[in-house]
């Protein structure tokens, strides 16, 4: 009895513990978005789940929704930001169902044209899915470039432009950045919801990544 008393009292602390930090986050989320200029909303968003599922990071698992969205024009640019939920689900050797709830934090800019895919992280993150659809993994003049990083895409021309020798440098002073193109929408991605001091920075680098790509790329 003892013992059920013990677990009982420990899941509503962490129940309790969980409401809490949900609220804090909001709130510091709200005063972030009030401090640059966005719009801020915390309910969930399945609409924006299915509006970019076109986004590898988005497409995984079910029960997709947005949430604590901030979105609006950041340093003249059209930004959204959210932190993000997915479900996975496994059965034990018993035959017992699980869910998994899977939540992280998402950054998206708005390009001025569209532009074929191109995915770049760390081995592992889109390999599977780009192996799937035939993608191979582009090699470039920098060893430690290409060691560090797995960039597909079915248009190598595009991905060369896209990490071009400044886009390169920039890229391998970052220890946790995973990018993706894709039709108008210049995506980063994380495996973990961010803590609202590193939002204001990843979005800074998120705009500086779209500087970096040429000016040619968006005259064609």
């Amino acid at each position: 009895m003892g013992g059920f008393i013990t677990v009982a009292i420990c899941i509503i602390i962490a129940i309790a513990w969980g409401i809490y930090a949900g609220k804090r986050r909001r709130n510091e989320l709200g005063m972030l978005a009030d401090r640059i200029g966005l719009q801020f909303r915390s309910e969930r968003d399945y609409r924006l789940a299915k509006q970019f599922a076109f986004l590898d990071k988005l497409e995984q698992g079910s029960n997709r929704y947005a949430y604590n969205i901030l979105e609006g024009r950041y340093m003249d640019r059209s930004i959204k930001v959210f932190d993000y939920h997915y479900e996975t689900h496994s059965t034990d050797s018993k035959g017992n169902r699980q869910t998994d709830h899977h939540h992280f934090s998402f950054f998206i800019l708005d390009l001025e044209r569209s532009f074929p895919e191109l995915t770049l992280a760390k081995e592992g993150f889109f390999s599977k899915i780009a192996q799937a659809v035939g993608y191979d993994d582009i090699d470039f003049e920098s060893h430690e470039f290409s060691r560090r990083f797995v960039v597909r895409s079915k248009d190598k021309k595009f991905a060369y432009d896209f990490c071009n020798a400044q886009m390169i440098d920039f890229l391998l002073g970052e220890q946790e950045i995973e990018v993706e193109v894709d039709s108008n929408s210049l995506a980063l991605a994380f495996n973990r919801c961010l803590k609202v001091e590193e939002i204001e920075p990843r979005l800074r680098q998120l705009i500086e990544i779209r500087a970096l790509m040429p000016n040619y790329l968006f005259d064609q």
